[in-house]
Parts: structure tokens; C-alpha cells; sequence
């Protein structure tokens, strides 16, 4: 008779166990990388440090930014918008992004008198201002002293003011916003709890675009 040869178990393959620091360090840095990137191309938190918005935004609210929808469309009046320093602020030595109010838009003429803001002669109606404006101001006077061409809002770039008329270091102190400056819009703010949510909305439209 045969005899049956005892057979060895079948070998598991070897698991190396990684060490619990190492997968948490790891785990860290991929979201790390991942929230740098969201940052970076998508949205990120910003907060208030001053009341040249007031009373939209208040001193430390915090704020989400879109980062990629004007990617896809234009800037738009109304729109709360985050920019980087314009070379006029920059030769000031302003280094930190700046928030304030799209007013006017490439093209358009703006003027400040009497109270009100008018976009190509007609008035817009804003309810989100501190109170109105106590100053003048217009694209044409504007440009004339900056040697700009024409009497509008140049191609490719905004005006914008503060919601808080008379205490914004705004467009009708050092000029306008280039395109390129822009990071992004204003879309929701996530604190103080108790005003948790969009930040109201923007002025009617003097003409449309």
C-alpha cells in the first residue's frame, strides 16, 4: 500500500505591520497635500480684519472663498470679491489681500454724488451700505488724472468699494482691480455661529449685461 506522505500547511504570504505612527503620519500628510490643494485651486477660509465692509461683514468673520467659478464666468456686480494687492497698493507697501464690493465693470461708467452710486447714469439701489457716501467721484474725472484713456471703467479691470461708503480704502482712492488680482468670491460665511450663512444680496443692476 502506498503510504500517504504527510503534506506540509500551505505557507501564508508574510504581512509586514506597519507601525501605528507611521500610517497616522501618513495619513496626515495625504491630507495635508489634499487640503493644500482645495486651498490652492478651490475654496479657503478667510477672515475679516476690519470694518470697511461693515455692516455686511463684521471685524473676525470668517468667510469661504470660491476660488474656481471665475474660471468659468466672469465677475460679476454685486459680487463680494478677494484681491491681491494692485501695483498702486503694492508701491503703498499693502502686502495682504484686500475684500470689497464689485461695483463697476469693464466698460461701464461710475459716478459718486448726491449720495448714490450711478453705473452708466442710472442709480443703483443698494441696501447693504452703512450709510451713503459724503463724497464725488466719477471713471472719467478719475482717468483723466491718472492719463487713462476714455472715460470708463478700463478692459480687464473692476472698481470696487466698501460697504461702509465713508471709511473703505476703496477703488476711488487708489484706482481699479485687474483681472489677474482677483482670487476669488465671497460665498458664505461659517462664523460667528449666530450668522452663519450667504451674505445677502448685491445691488440691483443699473443696465444689463
Amino acid at each position: 500500500m502506498t503510504r500517504l506522505q504527510d503534506q506540509e500547511p500551505e505557507k501564508q504570504p508574510v504581512q509586514n505591520v506597519e507601525n501605528p505612527w507611521v500610517e497616522a503620519f501618513k495619513t496626515l500628510a495625504v491630507s495635508g497635500i489634499l487640503a493644500l490643494g482645495i486651498r490652492s485651486f478651490v475654496a479657503e477660509a478667510r477672515y475679516i480684519p476690519s470694518g470697511s465692509m461693515l455692516p455686511t461683514l463684521q471685524i473676525n468673520d470668517r468667510l469661504i472663498i470660491d476660488k474656481i467659478s471665475y474660471d468659468f464666468r466672469d465677475p460679476a456686480r454685486g459680487d463680494i470679491v478677494v484681491f491681491s494687492p494692485t501695483e498702486a497698493l503694492q508701491q503703498q507697501n499693502y502686502q495682504y489681500p484686500f475684500i470689497k464690493r464689485l461695483i463697476g465693470l469693464p466698460g461701464d461708467k461710475v459716478e459718486v454724488k448726491g449720495g448714490r452710486v450711478y453705473v452708466n447714469g442710472q442709480p443703483l439701489r443698494e441696501k447693504y451700505i452703512e450709510e451713503k457716501p459724503n463724497y464725488n467721484f466719477s471713471t472719467e474725472e478719475f482717468n483723466s488724472r491718472l492719463n487713462i484713456k476714455g472715460g470708463t471703467v478700463p478692459p480687464n479691470q473692476y472698481l470696487v468699494l466698501g460697504d461702509n461708503r465713508n471709511d473703505s480704502y476703496d477703488s476711488h482712492y487708489w484706482g481699479y482691480v485687474p483681472r489677474s488680482k482677483i482670487i476669488g468670491r465671497a460665498v458664505i460665511r461659517f462664523w460667528p455661529p449666530n450668522r452663519v450663512g450667504e451674505l445677502g444680496e448685491g445691488p440691483v443692476p443699473a443696465t444689463p449685461k
